[in-house]
């Protein structure tokens, strides 16, 4: 079924676009081009895909950019392959070659064991070609100067990590991975590789869902136009929603704190607060107390 337009803005379209990236475009460019099809200056993204890589991409449109961290905190869903045997600079097919061993002997009954061994609660030491920030700058930043540091590793989980099958050429397998924001699959593919005795680096890097966005929904960049762009209330469907009357719309407008207790808001949040014509008018987190305070504010004061 096709997608409910999202509605205009005050300075033109206002809701979310499901771009199915393809290789060669980066993150920025996919913006830069929803700039131009929608004519509309306010435009980001939900969590970078390297430019190798394709899949999802969530993209903002208008005001409900402020919305985005909540998207990127989504859950997400890849497939790819792994290449035993192979070392990368960039732990995917992009880099330079850093080391090879013979590999040849791994069955799939290992590679499966040792996948298994990486799920659940675990760390990861970011990749020094992410966009992870160290004092100040971009790890990517400084590869591209030719210098390394240190990075403190970070917790993630990896709910999921399958191996599918192998692939079609001598010492590659398909993976399918479901896992937290801020994990790296390529790292995943390394570790593979080391614990099996080895290297590895990924390759064929798809995005296949991020939370409940999934490429059946998605268009690529050429077929975009303002009748694909999802409304401010679907762009935040996996969020639980809270109906609100006019009394409590006019306070939200003004981004003051209320009572979740007296909304009947459940769980802890964060809620996305709708109004009855099924308008959405803010995000809104949880404190220690029974109070809800404005997280971002999408309705304007009046």
């Amino acid at each position: 079924m096709p997608a409910k337009a999202g509605r205009q803005g005050d300075d033109g379209p206002l809701g979310l676009a499901v771009v199915d990236k393809e290789p060669g475009w980066t993150s920025h460019d996919v913006v830069a081009r929803c700039r131009r099809i929608f004519g509309q200056r306010r435009v980001g993204h939900a969590g970078t895909l390297d430019p190798d890589a394709t899949g999802i991409l969530l993209v903002g449109i208008g005001r409900v950019t402020r919305t985005l961290r909540f998207l990127t905190a989504l859950g997400k869903q890849y497939e790819g392959e792994v290449v035993l045997g192979k070392a990368t600079s960039t732990l995917d097919a992009s880099g330079e070659v850093t080391g090879t061993w013979d590999m040849s002997a791994v069955t799939l009954t290992e590679v499966r064991s040792a996948a298994a061994t990486l799920t659940g609660a675990i760390e990861q030491v970011p990749p020094m070609v992410s966009a992870v920030k160290i004092d100040g700058r971009r790890l990517h930043e400084l590869a591209r100067a030719g210098l390394e540091v240190d990075r403190p590793a970070r917790p993630v989980t990896v709910s999921r990590f399958d191996v599918i099958s192998p692939g079609d050429e001598p010492g590659t397998f398909r993976v399918v991975v479901e896992c937290s924001s801020g994990t790296y699959i390529r790292v995943l593919a390394a570790d593979l590789g080391a614990a099996l005795g080895g290297g590895a680096h990924l390759r064929h890097l798809r995005r296949t869902r991020v939370g409940s966005f999934g490429v059946a929904e998605a268009h690529r960049i050429d077929e975009l136009t303002p009748a694909h762009i999802l409304t401010p209330v679907q762009a935040m469907r996996d969020m639980t929603q809270v109906e609100v009357d006019d009394d409590v719309t006019r306070q939200v407008s003004h981004g003051l704190a209320l009572d979740k207790v007296a909304l009947g808001a459940p769980g802890t949040g964060p809620w996305a607060l709708v109004d009855r014509r099924g308008q959405l008018l803010a995000i809104y987190q949880g404190t220690e107390s029974d109070r809800m305070v404005a997280a971002c504010v999408l309705v304007a004061s009046g």
